[in-house]
């Protein structure tokens, strides 16, 4: 009988497959900018440690008022990126980001 090579298969195929699900990134619960910190931030997917610092830098002048403000003063942040970080948990003031359409 070869249940062993069938079970050492079985067992290779399960490993790799709560290995892959332990890698994934989990949905974690919105951030928002005005009140996050650099770690939270820094836990977005999409968000590195020089765009949070841009935005912790600019916090600290004044909070955004809306993502038309974080995209304005924040260096690097476009409409795409704010779609993808919005996506990924951002919020501005309890918002998300809105694909805003030509009027």
């Amino acid at each position: 009988m070869s249940t062993r090579p069938d079970q050492m298969r079985h067992a290779i195929a399960l490993t790799l497959l709560l290995g892959s699900l332990w890698a994934m990134p989990a949905r974690s619960e919105p951030v928002d900018v005005n009140t996050a910190t650099e770690a939270q931030l820094d836990g977005l997917l999409g968000l590195g440690p020089a765009t949070t610092r841009l935005i912790l830098a600019e916090r600290d002048k004044a909070r955004f008022k809306n993502w038309q403000d974080l995209i304005a003063r924040v260096k690097g942040l476009g409409p795409k990126a704010a779609a993808k970080l919005s996506a990924a948990g951002l919020n501005v003031d309890g918002q998300p980001y809105a694909v805003q359409k030509d009027r």
